[in-house]
């Protein structure tokens, strides 16, 4: 990818510094940030985890990778944010593994991602 470090920030919205940051692993990207800078660079979020040409989008994408872009995707809704803050804010193990446990029981098996918005 031919992009300087200040035209990647002016594409997120931040400085080139920030940039460096996020590269040398300073700071640590959020996934809505994440998420736009895929979107940006015209790659899945897995590109950034894969560090290569594999992760470039594909329509014969690994169901695996796919997944993960999707969870990526919902944890940069404001739906995702708040369900995320607020689990963690869970002192009790017990509670927070019962808790998957009923959202595991309640959502369907396969999974199918649609992000929150697209549904309504």
């Amino acid at each position: 990818m031919d992009w300087s470090q200040t035209k990647l920030g002016e594409a997120l919205d931040v400085s080139f510094q920030q940039v460096q940051k996020y590269e040398k692993g300073l700071n640590r990207v959020g996934a809505s940030r994440l998420q736009r800078a895929a979107e940006v660079l015209g790659v899945t979020v897995s590109y950034f985890f894969e560090g290569g040409p594999e992760g470039a989008k594909d329509s014969q994408q690994d169901p695996a990778i796919a997944s993960s872009d999707e969870m990526l995707q919902f944890l940069g809704t404001e739906e995702g944010v708040a369900l995320n803050r607020a689990f963690a804010r869970l002192s009790d193990a017990q509670v927070r593994r019962r808790i998957v446990a009923l959202v595991k029981a309640l959502a369907p098996t396969e999974p199918e991602f649609v992000p929150r918005e697209a549904a309504e």
